[in-house]
């Protein structure tokens, strides 16, 4: 399939507590785009092994990141521009969910600004006690915009809007 640049799909990416679903629900607002949270697309037993404190393995990860691989393509099929939130911490998740129309945006933050957002976050299962896991596995990317977490939501979806206005169309 070729890539469509007036239907982009972006990948707001990061550690737990990086700011991905706020950012990603502002900026599918201010382009109109759809957004999807990757958290609520995993299943009944990733959510309840990451409540009780303990981190996901690559087996854990695999049908979850199938299942969002094929929430692009549907995207891609309609033609349709998406922002989706998903951590894609390891090069190999993001390569699952490369397509030409993905542009990946990484929210990256030190240990204790994400630290003090999970701790002060409620109604989340993904506690602090898992951060130490997350920035473990986190690979940082070598083709994605690069922002810091500490500037504020509008400041970051007008950086994500600038970005992909300045992209070409088969990176």
């Amino acid at each position: 399939m070729t890539p469509d640049p007036a239907h982009p799909i972006v990948i707001l990416m990061g550690v737990s507590g990086a700011g991905k679903t706020t950012v990603g629900r502002a900026l599918a607002e201010r382009t109109g785009w759809a957004f999807i949270d990757a958290d609520d697309v995993h299943p009944p037993e990733n959510v309840a092994k990451m409540a009780r404190g303990e981190p996901l393995t690559d087996a854990d990860r695999e049908p979850w990141l199938r299942a969002l691989a094929a929430l692009i393509d549907a995207h891609r099929a309609r033609g349709g521009a998406l922002v989706l939130a998903c951590s894609a911490l390891r090069a190999r998740y993001r390569d699952l969910l490369r397509r030409p129309e993905v542009r990946f945006v990484f929210l990256e933050g030190d240990r204790e600004t994400i630290r003090e957002r999970l701790e002060a976050r409620t109604g989340h299962y993904m506690k602090a006690g898992l951060l130490k896991s997350q920035f473990e596995a986190l690979e940082r990317p070598r083709h994605a915009l690069v922002l810091d977490v500490r500037r504020s939501v509008p400041e970051l979806v007008e950086a994500v809007v600038r970005y992909l206005e300045n992209q070409p169309e088969d990176r």
